[in-house]
């Protein structure tokens, strides 16, 4: 507990860096934490105004979306090639199975290409969203994939490798320069409060899986303390976006680790979740491994939203976590909604692995490009658990 009050007190220190791939590694850094972050705890929301802001919703499920044609976040937000028919489409696809909600990504850099422009999208996102009788979670920062993201034109996707355009945000040499954090504030308290009493908002996802360290993918390119820059700025974040007085909640999923006891949490993990307003997280496991990670994370007493899960080969489905969700009220965001340029049905694995085709059983995705269903067990599984 000492560890947790110590936390929220002094914001002074951050010790964690977290790896995906099964190995963790800890380091212990000193941070600066600027004079934005320092009110935060106070303004939280209480458990009772997330429980009655939950209550007002209808039982969310949805996916992590992007567009079939773009390969990362720069590429569906950049005026060239953002997508409102493909989008349009894509929404109802999944809208005639029962989602009614999605998780979608932005991006510091296509905000400071194009401020007006990339606001007036988000706007055209949310007419399209509300026609389909969605709300979209925002996720503002992302640490995941390629560290050295950069506006203009994408590079085509390397052939049969999952996610092999995805960019981060902010980048690398943004992550450990100072001086750019204050455009990072202007884009944060831009995006929030030019939608902060929109009712066709469902939240804000600060940081996306904040300390992850990229795997085999980008790990010996990536920062060796990258936590350490991502703990304070992340608090930065949250700040920045309650400074804006959004109406709706703010979260950071948790997404690996021993989440049983606050005394085996890192840093990190404890400031995401002390944070949030509502408690979110990943799950890429069994069912069994998702039901005990709903039972650790009930001691918040906070909604909660599975923000990530659906990988066919490691046992997490829709056919074993969905029903599980229902029982106990989580909020359900698959990864992946039509097959395309992301090529995330192929797995993790093929950053080490050759393949030459599409996999026998699709690690992600629920739609092929033309809209029928992957699997039609699974599609009329979400319509009859949804009601639709």
């Amino acid at each position: 507990m000492n560890k947790t009050i110590n936390l929220i007190a002094s914001l002074g220190l951050g010790v964690v860096l977290l790896s995906c791939g099964g190995e963790n590694q800890t380091q212990e850094k000193e941070v600066a934490t600027s004079s934005s972050a320092q009110s935060f705890s106070g303004e939280r929301w209480s458990k009772e105004k997330a429980q009655a802001w939950y209550a007002d919703q209808d039982w969310l499920v949805g996916a992590n979306f992007n567009p079939s044609n773009s390969i990362n976040q720069l590429e569906m937000w950049q005026e060239e090639t953002f997508s409102p028919a493909l989008i349009d489409k894509e929404l109802g696809w999944a809208e005639e199975i029962g989602m009614n909600t999605m998780r979608v990504y932005l991006h510091d850099l296509a905000y400071q290409q194009d401020p007006d422009g990339f606001l007036d999208r988000m706007d055209q996102m949310l007419v399209l969203m509300e026609k389909h009788q969605m709300k979209p979670l925002f996720v503002i920062f992302d640490s995941c994939w390629d560290p050295f993201p950069e506006a203009g034109e994408q590079r085509p996707p390397k052939p049969h490798v999952h996610n092999s355009g995805w960019v981060q945000s902010p980048g690398y040499y943004a992550l450990e320069d100072s001086t750019q954090y204050p455009r990072l504030e202007k884009y944060v308290k831009a995006v929030v409060g030019r939608f902060a009493d929109d009712e066709r908002i469902l939240g804000w996802d600060i940081w996306n899986e904040p300390d992850n360290d990229t795997g085999v993918s980008y790990r010996d390119k990536e920062h060796p303390n990258k936590a350490a820059y991502v703990l304070p700025l992340m608090k930065d974040a949250f700040a920045w976006a309650r400074s804006q007085n959004p109406s709706q909640p703010l979260t950071s999923g948790v997404w690996l680790g021993d989440w049983s006891s606050e005394d085996v949490m890192s840093h990190l993990q404890l400031a995401q979740l002390h944070l949030s307003d509502i408690i979110s997280f990943h799950n890429y496991d069994s069912p069994e491994e998702f039901q005990k990670r709903i039972n650790w994370l009930k001691r918040y007493d906070r909604p909660m939203l599975c923000t990530e899960y659906m990988a066919r080969p490691n046992g997490s489905t829709f056919e074993g976590f969905l029903p599980i969700a229902k029982a106990e009220n989580i909020a359900m965001f698959n990864w992946g909604l039509v097959d395309g340029k992301t090529q995330t049905k192929y797995p993790w694995d093929s950053w080490e692995k050759t393949y030459t085709d599409e996999p026998a059983l699709w690690f992600h995705e629920v739609f092929h490009t033309d809209g029928s269903p992957y699997k039609k067990s699974e599609t009329d599984l979400i319509k009859s658990l949804t009601g639709r």
